[in-house]
Order: C-alpha cells, then structure tokens, then sequence
C-alpha cells in the first residue's frame, strides 16, 4: 500500500496520524496517534515505517521501546511481520515476479517499499517458511530469491 492509502486506513480505524519532528526514532504509536518522523525522504520509507507502526496498533500491547527484554522483542517482531504482510507478503512477491521484477530493486520500487524494508521481509520469511514455499502453484525461494511456475512445462 502507498504512504496515501495507508494514511486513509488508519483514519479509518480512527488513528491520527502526523508528521513531526522526531529524533530517536522513524515512527511511534501512543494509544491511537502515531507519529512519523517529518524528514523521512521518501514516500515508500514513509509507508514502511507507517504499516510498521499500525502493525504495533494491532499486535502489540503497552510500552516496548526497551528492547532488551524479551518480551518487548517478541511484540517487536509481530508488529513487523504485521508490516511485512501488509506491504509485500508472498502475494506481493509473486506479484513482482508477474510484473517482471528479477532483482531487490526492481521488486521494491514495484510494491512502493523500501530495499532494506524488502530484504528484512525476505529474511523474516526464510526464518518463517525455510528455503521455500508454495501460493497459487508458485514456489517462492527465499535463499535464492526466485518464483518457478510448477505449471511451467517444455514440451
């Protein structure tokens, strides 16, 4: 989802959202404002950061900015995976690949994200699903990334 459609979203679930100097961090969520840090130059960062705290919105609970303990940590990590499905997730990745995308930059400007963004939902992937899985007669390779088509055959 575009920074747009996401800020329509959480105005939707009754969150405000600004834009503010912020200087510790890209974004932060308190009740139901969220904060995103003002000079973030990109929209595509913008959105990452904002799916990342409505992830918080939906799956976390309470104060976790102390990220050494456990707990906090664990929230942390649902909140991203929240984000990583909102804004990629294995549709996403087989979309990228229909469209033609062959590479992290190509596949990021595709689904408006970020590369580091990408290459962090990659990696939560593989840790999630292992080398590879299937959606729609699609198996998707995490390490290597690449989409065979098990339709596919030479004749």
């Amino acid at each position: 989802m575009t920074y747009e459609q996401l800020l329509d979203s959480a105005d939707q679930e009754g969150l405000a959202v600004k834009e503010q100097p912020l200087s510790t961090h890209d974004g932060l969520i308190r009740g139901t404002r969220i904060a995103i840090r003002k000079d973030i130059p990109t929209q595509a960062k913008k959105a990452c950061v904002l799916a990342e705290e409505l992830g918080h919105h939906y799956t976390s609970a309470g104060n976790i900015l102390d990220q050494t303990e456990i707990e906090n940590i664990k929230q942390e990590r649902k909140a991203r995976m929240w984000a990583y499905n909102k804004q990629i997730g294995l549709s996403g990745i087989l979309s990228a690949y229909q469209y033609g995308c062959r590479n992290l930059h190509e596949m990021a400007e595709h689904l408006d994200v970020t590369e580091t963004f990408l290459k962090d939902a990659l990696d939560a992937y593989l840790l999630k699903y292992g080398k590879c899985t299937v959606i729609d007669n699609y198996m998707i390779f995490f390490e290597p990334l690449g989409v065979v088509d098990m339709n596919y055959s030479i004749d």
